[in-house]
């Protein structure tokens, strides 16, 4: 379906066989009209070319074929007649993947403006047989190489390969012979828009052979297909022949174009071309890239191509239609590169008059959508600018260019921010297509659609955010399936941090479904038939095969999360095994946390947690008991690293205090660790300023032995980097150190007191610590603590609140009555209903 890139394909043809009656008479479905040129008839195309398709409707219209042949792989003839399916909505693709290795897989995607999409549902809707006739997927798929212009998955499932880039882009050559310094422009003024208008679409620089006439009668810009699209008897296939003779003259220059795998290729098709003659006649139609008009055309024996063809590797395929996107047309990649605007095409494509008026409707439409004014005036006078402006720039019609600047000017006011939206709305577009049910599919894949359609989780192309309630049945089957396709890496949607409540009753998640989804679909089906047999056979696997204890804890947050009973025996039997083998604190620390979260997610999804708890409980023991020695003798990355495991520790004891049925003891256990990291001079300053800030915040440390301890660590004796060390641990970060520092002028003053008085040679090393340590704090925040300091240092000793100076702004102590009084508004905040007692007050 393809030429050596999408950007190369051109339109061109050649007739080199006379039609025979008997051939017109097998075609049966001849229209009438005037009989055209004999054929064989080579129609070369660009793919996804709205120009192209309009010329090709109007070339089968005329030639009334007996068969239409198509580039694209054989394999997908059985499935040719699904296009018919009403349900079938372009734009989708023919996806073929290999048996035994379903990573292993390639697209060719049609939109409703491409030209092979358009035969197709013409031979169709006629009863004329239609085929495939490029090189079988069987034989692509096998070498080393994805076939030129075929998008293509690696073989480890990295993705959409890369397309090789050809020696010659035949649509650039033909540009600059006609003078254009942009293809793309070039191609919409002689193909587009010419067409569009009703005249021929000609994909030939000026000059060439073109007597104009084709494409619709002119009056009123009709693009329609058969009796809307096609012609009226004129010479529908001149401009194919003319671009055949400008394709043969590249090829002549420039041989293949850097892509040696064409020659296996159109061997390929000519051999099918040849059996398709012998069984239609002469009559027979090939719709392809025009760059391999001419090696179509070429005379070659049988043999010599037979020899091309000697010796190609092979693996067992599968093909099934699969959904695309505009937006994956769209992609600098594969298949789709150089279809900048596939929304935009399909719109001159679908637009029976008027294009223009009717692109500005659109885009007025969207705008208004947005809640932008735009009457009725904008569109009318966009329109008029955009018209003038191709009268300036000397192209037959207004095209995207000219649209796209008298919507900035006109309906954006100069402004390009919604314009944004006009290019990822309307240019690109966020169509995505729709393929029937009769479609071959794996049966993961059956599955899932069963799934999304019984809870109503439709996928789309577009990005969009859906919350859950946990509390809903539908919410949580939702939840469920979305974390049982994340083990299966299937990438559907990611978690994202929740707008509204942070309980774990709730959850947000970003959805887009991309087509290559079904390759990751077809890839996981050999975990199981279904999503809930597949994610349990991968989740036992992986506890089975996992090394590190914090790759079990998380496997076994995920068996939770996906609701996955009969894999949670297999995972818990995995961390076990190795919670008691590994002695690594940092390991310990990194596998709590999850846990803990098990736990909570346990409760919101009645999943019996008791195995979890204990092993959580074990884990926690052991990290108190080797948590002080590994404290100490640490660089500067080492302690940033075990700070931010205490900390994660510490949120994950809180989690486990907070259980049903919290370990004896582990509160205090807890806290005496902190306390002795916190005093012990051998720990290293962000750990010890840490340990102290969370004893203070849980309220296990008074707020007179924290300003001794932040005294010691700031005394003269302490070098000045182990002292900026101690306050990034200690009010470091967005958790809240500033406000601390804010009204507790005495810490304040400490810290005020220290940095004055640290040494002028010494300071250029502290520096970027205390950078880092107060950027992290608000505007407001940053501003307080610059009026505070420039006021002054506070007495020593004196806070607000004691008998001593008040700051300004501040009254003498706390006044309980008044703080009493917006608890219930606090609450009611919070999500929490205050007591009876609480709202009398």
């Amino acid at each position: 379906m393809t030429g050596p890139a999408p950007a190369t394909g051109t339109a061109t043809a050649t007739g080199t066989a006379t039609a025979t009656g008997t051939a017109t008479e097998r075609r049966g479905a001849a229209g009438p009209g005037p009989r055209a040129a004999a054929g064989p008839w080579l129609l070369g195309v660009r793919h996804h070319g709205p120009g192209s398709a309009r010329a090709v409707l109007a070339a089968l219209a005329a030639a009334r074929p007996a068969a239409v042949l198509i580039e694209g792989p054989p394999e997908g003839d059985a499935l040719l007649h699904l296009a018919a399916d009403p349900r079938m909505r372009p734009p989708v693709a023919l996806l073929a993947h290999a048996v035994d290795d379903p990573g292993l897989a390639s697209f060719w995607p049609m939109a409703a403006f491409s030209p092979e999409w358009v035969a197709i549902r013409w031979a169709l809707d006629h009863d004329v047989p239609v085929r495939f006739i490029d090189l079988p997927a069987a034989h692509s798929l096998a070498l080393k190489d994805p076939a030129p212009g075929v998008e293509s998955e690696a073989a480890a499932g990295e993705g959409a390969g890369e397309e090789a880039t050809p020696v010659v882009d035949p649509i650039r050559v033909l540009a600059e012979t006609a003078g254009y310094d942009d293809p793309e422009r070039w191609w919409e003024d002689v193909v587009e828009h010419r067409s569009t208008t009703g005249a021929t679409p000609t994909d030939v620089p000026p000059g060439t052979t073109d007597d104009g006439s084709g494409g619709g009668d002119g009056s009123d810009g009709s693009q329609g297909g058969d009796e809307r699209h096609g012609g009226d008897g004129g010479d529908a296939l001149a401009p194919f022949v003319a671009l055949a003779e400008a394709m043969s003259a590249l090829r002549e220059a420039y041989g293949d174009g850097g892509q040696p795998r064409d020659a296996v290729r159109e061997a390929y098709m000519r051999i099918q071309l040849r059996t398709a003659r012998k069984e239609f006649g002469d009559g027979v139609a090939v719709v392809c890239g025009a760059w391999h008009v001419p090696a179509l055309a070429a005379r070659t024996t049988l043999a010599a191509d037979r020899a091309l063809l000697k010796g190609l590797p092979k693996v067992k395929a599968d093909l099934t239609w699969v959904p695309w996107t505009h937006r994956r047309l769209a992609r600098h990649s594969g298949y789709g590169a150089g279809i900048d605007s596939p929304g935009w095409y399909g719109h001159l494509f679908d637009a029976a008059d008027r294009p223009i008026e009717r692109w500005m409707t659109k885009v007025a439409g969207l705008l208004r959508e947005e809640d932008r004014f735009v009457s009725t005036a904008h569109v009318i006078e966009a329109v008029r600018l955009a018209e003038t402006l191709a009268a300036l720039r000397g192209r037959p019609l207004a095209g995207l260019g000219e649209t796209t600047d008298a919507v900035r000017a006109v309906m954006c006011e100069g402004s390009d921010v919604p314009l944004a939206l006009v290019r990822d709305r309307l240019i690109v577009g966020e169509t995505l297509g729709e393929v029937p049910d009769a479609a071959p599919a794996v049966p993961l894949q059956r599955d899932l659609t069963r799934s999304q359609r019984t809870l109503r989780l439709k996928p789309e192309a577009s990005e969009r955010e859906v919350d859950l309630d946990l509390r809903k049945e539908t919410d949580a089957a939702r939840s469920r399936l979305l974390h049982r396709l994340r083990l299966l890496d299937i990438g559907w949607g990611e978690p994202v941090a929740g707008r509204g409540s942070t309980g774990t009753f709730r959850e947000s998640w970003r959805l887009s479904w991309e087509p290559e989804l079904h390759v990751r679909v077809a890839e996981a089906g050999v975990w199981g038939t279904t999503v809930l047999t597949g994610a349990t056979a991968k989740a036992e696997s992986g506890a089975v095969a996992a090394t590190a204890l914090a790759d079990v804890t998380a496997l076994a947050e995920h068996c939770l999360l996906a609701g996955l009973p009969d894999a949670l025996p297999v995972v818990m039997r995995a961390l076990a095994d190795r919670a008691a083998l590994d002695a690594d604190v940092g390991h310990l620390a990194d596998a709590l946390p999850a846990l803990a979260r098990s736990l909570r997610y346990g409760d919101v999804r009645s999943t019996d947690t008791a195995a979890l708890a204990e092993v959580a409980a074990g884990l926690a023991e052991r990290i108190c008991v080797g948590l002080p020695p590994a404290c100490t003798g640490l660089d500067g990355d080492g302690a940033e690293a075990l700070r931010r495991q205490m900390e994660a520790v510490h949120g994950a004891i809180g989690l486990l205090l907070a259980g049903a049925a919290p370990a004896e003891g582990l509160r205090e256990r807890w806290d005496a660790v902190l306390h002795k990291l916190a005093a012990r001079d051998t720990v290293a300053g962000i750990i010890r300023g840490r340990a102290t800030r969370l004893l203070l915040d849980e309220g296990r440390l008074a707020e007179d032995e924290a300003a001794r301890l932040m005294g010691l660590a700031l005394s003269p004796g302490t070098p000045p980097a182990d002292a900026a060390a101690w306050i990034e641990g200690f009010v470091g970060g967005a958790s809240g150190g500033g406000m601390l520092l804010v009204h507790d002028e005495r810490l304040l003053g400490l810290v005020d007191a220290w940095l004055t008085g640290v040494p002028a040679e010494m300071f250029t090393d502290v520096l970027p610590l205390l950078r880092r340590t107060f950027s992290a704090y608000e505007p407001g925040v940053r501003r307080s603590l610059g009026e505070l300091v420039r006021r002054g240092p506070v007495t020593e000793g004196a806070r607000r609140g004691d008998a001593g100076r008040v700051p300004g702004g501040f009254g003498p102590g706390l006044d309980r009555a008044r703080a009493d009084a917006v608890e219930s508004v606090v609450s009611l905040l919070l999500g929490r209903r205050p007591e009876p007692e609480e709202a009398a007050g």
